[in-house]
């Protein structure tokens, strides 16, 4: 079983079709969000039970919760088949592939981006990825709910089968032979593709990809966190697609 902590999280859990178990709320919270907490888990059927403080604490020590804690039974992954053909509803499809990203900060991060940018779908390894855990999930603010996620072994086999489903692959990767982010046509089915925090993408998925970019710097360091670089190229996207 998984948890998810915090209010806002909580509540978009409830408003998400994920599987809740069960709800507890440390005794004595209030405020606005607890009561729609209180309405949407009525609404849906979900069991909320209230704990001593000192019950709850020793139950999530460690965990920034804001006296609410939820727990889910399983993070449904969605077939990448199944993930392709329902990307295809856009009129760009857009999906995110994840190339080893290890810490689960950045994991939340790279989720809540795609979110608000409204990417179709991610796409991460089995190997090499950081857990689907509560850091992500309160690291994600809530996005976790609401992208859909797909497992793979093999990202380069992955790649080719986008290819062969009519998307272009679009990698992060600083090279000579990189072009400014800037000056792609973006108006195409797009699979962007960002890296591991310290190494980037691999040789090999480079070699793989239709266009690599780069972010052009300015400062005397030579590389931003990834969920910062992935969060200018998904928006310049967006920028593209709609001038």
């Amino acid at each position: 079983m998984k948890k998810i902590f915090g209010r806002k999280p909580v509540l978009e859990a409830i408003n998400s079709d994920i599987d809740i178990e069960v709800i507890y709320l440390a005794y004595g919270q209030h405020g606005e969000i607890i009561n729609q907490i209180y309405a949407a888990a009525k609404s849906r059927g979900i069991k909320i039970t209230q704990l001593s403080k000192e019950k709850f604490d020793k139950l999530f020590q460690g965990h920034n919760t804001q006296g609410v804690a939820a727990i889910i039974r399983n993070y449904k992954f969605y077939d990448i088949y199944e993930l392709i053909e329902q990307s295809k509803k856009s009129k760009y499809p857009l999906l995110l592939l994840l190339d080893s990203i290890q810490d689960t900060h950045n994991l939340g991060a790279l989720i809540r981006t795609a979110e608000c940018s409204g990417v179709d779908g991610i796409i991460i390894t089995t190997n090499n990825t950081a857990p689907i855990n509560e850091t992500v999930e309160k690291s994600s603010a809530g996005a976790l709910l609401h992208v859909k996620i797909s497992k793979v072994k093999n990202l380069n086999r992955t790649i080719q089968l986008l290819k062969d489903e009519g998307f272009w692959i679009v990698g992060s990767y600083l090279s000579e032979k990189s072009n400014n982010y800037t000056e792609i046509d973006y108006k195409l089915p797009i699979a962007l593709v960002v890296g591991n925090e310290e190494k980037g993408i691999h040789k090999l998925v480079a070699d793989n990809c239709d266009f690599l970019v780069k972010i052009p710097m300015k400062g005397k360091i030579n590389s931003l966190n990834v969920s910062v670089a992935t969060g200018i190229l998904l928006f310049e996207i967006i920028k593209k697609r709609v001038s």
